[in-house]
């Protein structure tokens, strides 16, 4: 903890100074632009990869939809349960931020230090662009590829904006991930039941699949039938 409270190893605020000063070379439009992309941009970008995927799986079957449809639920419930535990997490710690501690961090993000937010590890937006990201993979692969991707260039631009050590923003990616796959087994054995029952609600049910989609049910095979041979005798 002591190195994390001093301002962390010197590779990290050697990273700090190198990704940071990219922004004094930058056009300001670009720091105005990486500013919004990295408070809100990305952020809204993950939340409709989500809506996204819950629309391409509600037109697939009962069960492959209700296991994608959980997955997504689950995704903003591991988000907001990573957010309240790195409540008491980034108080324990109580990193300051780095312009706090060292001269030359150029700050593009002011309202960064307000309240709670003023101490720096973890970083909240880090953890959860990467919960979404981790677990919109559980419901899709190729989306949760994306989602990932976008995850990482959250936490760069942390660091980019003077907000956040690179060291944040790994702790904010492992919190995020940790919370989304460790605890997923016991959400998806809560939450599949649930799911399971509004997908057969006639008036739910178009949250989990669209309209004119049967629900899965047993095949009703015709009966054998046997030829009479009206030439035998009973």
């Amino acid at each position: 903890m002591a190195g994390l409270t001093t301002g962390g190893p010197n590779v990290d605020v050697s990273l700090l100074y190198e990704i940071n000063g990219l922004a004094r070379q930058a056009p300001q439009w670009l720091d105005r632009a990486v500013s919004v992309v990295g408070e809100y941009g990305i952020l809204l970008a993950l939340v409709l990869l989500v809506l996204w995927c819950w629309r391409g799986a509600r037109r697939l079957d009962e069960a492959a939809a209700v296991e994608s449809f959980v997955a997504l639920v689950w995704a903003p419930l591991a988000a907001g349960a990573a957010l309240l535990l790195n409540v008491p997490l980034r108080e324990f710690v109580g990193r300051p931020r780095p312009a706090a501690q060292h001269d030359g961090v150029e700050v593009l993000d002011p309202g960064a230090g307000i309240g709670h937010s003023a101490f720096s590890f973890v970083s909240d937006h880090a953890t959860l662009a990467m919960a979404l990201g981790v677990g919109l993979f559980v419901a899709h692969r190729r989306l949760g590829f994306v989602g990932i991707g976008l995850a990482l260039v959250e936490g760069f631009t942390r660091v980019y904006l003077g907000v956040h050590y690179p060291t944040d923003v790994i702790g904010g990616f492992a919190l995020g991930t940790a919370v989304v796959l460790l605890l997923a087994p016991l959400a998806m054995a809560l939450l599949t039941p649930v799911v399971r029952a509004v997908a057969r609600s006639p008036r739910l049910g178009v949250l989990v699949r669209a309209r004119g989609r049967v629900l899965a049910r047993p095949v009703d095979l015709p009966q054998a039938q046997v030829p009479r041979d009206k030439g035998l005798a009973a």
